[in-house]
């Protein structure tokens, strides 16, 4: 099973150029969509969802037009948005039963076993009786997949899944996904670096509106060995620093700004080279310094 999109273009009213010829193969598994908040992300997600309609382009999934036979791609189609709305009074279990119902499993003993069994996948059992209220920002997420989850759909689209989330609760969040994609098809729509590293067997970075880079991240990332270089230096000369090299990245260590630069030999005496990963990669592919390429 693989989900074809081939030259996406999304323009809004207002004039902004949302997505521009996106095309992505994206094969059963996980899979990371990796881009800056305004990146074109949830316009690529609303779209295939069919919450909103594209421009011009196609999408198409075991032969289903994701764009004209919506009907057929909802009864295939789990989604988790990056905002999702709960009444807050009401159990979980209760909940997630009315969902079960309105995504066609009629028959009450099938809709228990089916609300039940989804509640132990994503730990939530124990709180089956507890009002949505009362559920922690991870005990939402993963109320959310499990609504996602009902129907057995083929393909499942997560936005922004573990934002705010604490760390116990992504690590949790990670396990589960990772389960879940074994057999299906899982977009993961994120601005983590990390979460997209963890989960993900293939993956884009998309920026302004356009795919920069797609492939295997340990193919994308290899690209850029022996060209990634490090330097701690005052804050002063930053901005020289900025203006003579390819700076992809700055954090503090130890109070000391450390650069990251891209360049195919040593920058300059007192830089030492630093092994590639996916956080050098994608801010080097959207400062365009990258061509998104995979060996």
């Amino acid at each position: 099973m693989q989900l074809e999109i081939k030259n996406l273009s999304k323009r809004y009213a207002g004039g902004t150029q949302a997505l521009q010829d996106v095309s992505l193969s994206i094969p059963q598994g996980m899979f990371g969509l990796l881009g800056p908040n305004g990146a074109g992300k949830s316009t690529l997600m609303r779209t295939l969802a069919t919450l909103q309609e594209a421009d011009s382009g196609s999408a198409t999934i075991d032969g289903i037009d994701v764009l004209r036979q919506k009907d057929e791609v909802r009864r295939l189609l789990g989604y988790l948005p990056q905002e999702f709305g709960l009444y807050p009074k009401v159990s979980a279990e209760t909940l997630l039963a009315h969902f079960a119902q309105l995504k066609g499993i009629e028959n009450a003993g099938e809709r228990r076993d089916v609300v039940h069994a989804l509640l132990r996948q994503t730990n939530l059992w124990d709180h089956r009786s507890k009002p949505l209220g009362s559920f922690s920002g991870g005990m939402k997420q993963r109320f959310g997949i499990a609504q996602a989850l009902l129907g057995n759909p083929r393909l499942i689209i997560v936005d922004e899944p573990t934002a705010g989330l604490d760390p116990e609760e992504r690590v949790r969040f990670h396990n589960l996904l990772s389960a879940i994609g074994e057999n299906v098809v899982v977009i993961l729509s994120t601005h983590i670096v990390s979460d997209v590293s963890d989960l993900c067997r293939n993956m884009a970075i998309i920026h302004q509106g356009r795919v920069r880079a797609a492939g295997e991240p340990m193919g994308l990332v290899a690209a850029l060995n022996g060209r990634i270089w490090r330097k701690p230096i005052e804050r002063s000369l930053v901005a020289d620093y900025q203006q003579r090299f390819q700076v992809i990245s700055m954090h503090l260590f130890g109070g000391r700004n450390v650069l990251h630069v891209l360049h195919d030999a040593e920058p300059e005496p007192g830089f030492e080279p630093v092994v590639p990963d996916l956080e050098d990669l994608y801010f080097a592919t959207i400062k365009g310094y990258s061509d998104g390429t995979s060996n």
